[in-house]
């Protein structure tokens, strides 16, 4: 198995994890992703949780993570856009997506079916907000992502 199809098993296990009651970007599980990052309790947490599984993987392998150590979603796709080789991304994949002022969006791409990609993403919610309070499975349109990034 390669480090992308372990991230996404690993995401798959996550579903359902929630933050505290309040929705304060803290919680035990939540604090672990954050952690991954360097980063407190309180912050927007979709890419640590990418981060997170990402690096859960890459020890379960004995490689090195090959994200960038960021909580920043734009600032990971600075950092590692030159691996963005895919037009269709693949399961495992990240995606990116830029809301403009410095704000986005990410998760990890599950299945691809027609012309939907569906998801599983940490910080969002069953209405597919950027600042939700869970991990969960979402239907994303393509034309709306920046770009992917692929990891072997």
């Amino acid at each position: 198995m390669t480090v992308r199809e372990i991230a996404l098993e690993t995401a798959i296990t996550q579903l359902g994890v929630h933050e505290d009651a309040g929705n304060r970007n803290t919680g035990p599980q939540v604090n672990a992703y954050l952690a991954s990052t360097g980063l407190p309790p309180g912050n927007s947490w979709c890419m640590s949780f990418c981060y997170w599984c990402y690096d859960q993987a890459a020890k379960r392998m004995a490689v090195k993570n090959p994200l960038a150590k960021t909580a920043g979603v734009l600032d990971q796709w600075n950092k590692r856009k030159t691996t963005n080789g895919t037009v269709t991304p693949n399961p495992g994949d990240i995606f990116i997506m830029d809301f403009g002022k410095g704000l986005g969006h990410t998760g990890i791409v599950e299945k691809i079916e027609g012309i939907w990609i569906y998801t599983i993403e940490g910080n969002s919610n069953d209405e597919g907000s950027r600042e939700g309070y869970e991990v969960c499975r979402r239907r994303r349109d393509p034309a709306k992502m920046k770009g992917f990034l692929h990891f072997t």
